[in-house]
């Protein structure tokens, strides 16, 4: 007999491997799922995100939840692309960098300063706004070297006993937060050059240990709720810019003239009905702004044109909200709509600088954004 010749079934052996290969597959699938539920994985990842939160400088409350590491929200990314936004925007400035001795935040996914901050005592300055921070540590009593706290438009409503302890403090700027009082203690920062406590809306009062701060010559307490100039702005000598107005002022001291150095005096937005004639002795004085609306009685002497004083009487006339149809919702908060406002005064001031004499009236609409 001849050679036995073995032949197979080509399609069978094709289904054999891949068969092999199928089944090849799903195991490294599910090795690779596996692995990825490893705890070991899911430990080294959050890890290592942790690690780059904290070389970040993010607070904690960002990226855990309730005892958990989050890395889901991407906050990572966030931040990276709000550094870009921020390199462009100083490009566009003239690519002016940062000093090491400023310390800048900004953004409404900070809630709390960094824990990394408290190690960088050399800062001479802060610049800290549009955040959801609601305090200033204590430890801020360890940065001597501090000249600047810039820290407007945050959700700010306390401020520490400690700040009494920068003794080389001269600006401070705490407007448009949710502060109801200043601590007594800021007295102690003898080399305070400008205090900014505006737009916070519920404050009434100031400390009159403020009194000790003779090297003030800028004062804004306006959109506040101020019922009479505090007794310690009295005692400023070396006032020359003081801005009170949208508060609710009735009248003003007799002894106002106390304040020798006063240039500018901004008065609008109270309830006046006369102006003291003690006004006339502050013979610095150039820029007096009031509302009209009210006023009864003024010294003519204020109001003559041959004397260097722009005596500014604005008629102002909000929009009736009443006049809001039912359901309408009104899209401007109280602070935008006073930081629009401060804005606003600003801009016109500067305006008045420039000419060598005022309008012989001025009215100023108040415009509220609606739907």
């Amino acid at each position: 007999m001849g050679h036995k010749v073995v032949v197979f079934d080509i399609s069978a052996v094709r289904a054999l491997w891949e068969t092999r290969v199928r089944r090849h597959k799903a195991w490294q699938k599910k090795e690779a799922e596996r692995l990825e539920k490893s705890a070991l994985e899911k430990i080294k990842e959050e890890w290592n995100y942790v690690a780059e939160c904290r070389r970040l400088g993010i607070p904690q409350a960002e990226y855990c939840r309730n005892g958990f590491v989050d890395t889901s929200v991407r906050l990572l990314e966030r931040i990276e692309r709000n550094s870009l936004i921020r390199q462009r925007s100083l490009a566009k400035d003239g690519g002016k960098q940062s000093s090491p001795f400023v310390f800048e935040l900004s953004g409404e996914h900070w809630k709390e300063l960094p824990d990394s901050l408290k190690e960088q005592t050399h800062l001479k300055e802060w610049h800290i706004s549009h955040t959801l921070i609601q305090i200033i540590p204590a430890y801020i009593e360890l940065f001597q070297a501090m000249r600047v706290l810039d820290l407007p438009k945050n959700q700010i409503s306390h401020l520490p006993a400690e700040i009494g302890r920068l003794k080389n403090l001269k600006e401070l700027n705490v407007s448009f937060n949710q502060l109801k009082s200043i601590p007594p203690e800021l007295g102690d920062c003898e080399h305070l050059e400008r205090l900014d406590c505006s737009g916070n809306l519920d404050l009434t009062e100031l400390p009159f240990e403020l009194s000790n701060l003779k090297r003030v010559t800028f004062v804004d307490i306006s959109a506040n709720k101020f019922s009479s100039v505090p007794i310690c702005v009295l005692r400023m000598a070396n006032l020359q810019w003081f801005d009170i107005s949208n508060n609710n002022l009735n009248d003003l001291p007799q002894d106002i003239d106390r304040l020798e150095e006063l240039q500018s005096f901004l008065l609008y937005k109270n309830k006046l009905t006369y102006l003291p004639y003690a006004l006339l002795n502050l013979k610095k004085l150039a820029l007096i702004v009031v509302s009209g609306d009210h006023l009864v009685e003024v010294p003519t002497a204020l109001c003559d044109s041959s004397t260097p004083l722009k005596f500014v009487s604005l008629m102002d006339n909000p929009i009736d909200k009443t006049q809001c149809q039912e359901g309408e919702e009104v899209l401007e908060t109280e602070r935008d709509r006073q930081h629009f406002d401060k804005e606003f005064m600003k801009a016109y001031i500067e305006d008045l600088k420039e000419r060598e004499s005022v309008p012989s009236y001025t009215t100023k609409v108040s415009f509220s954004l609606q739907l």
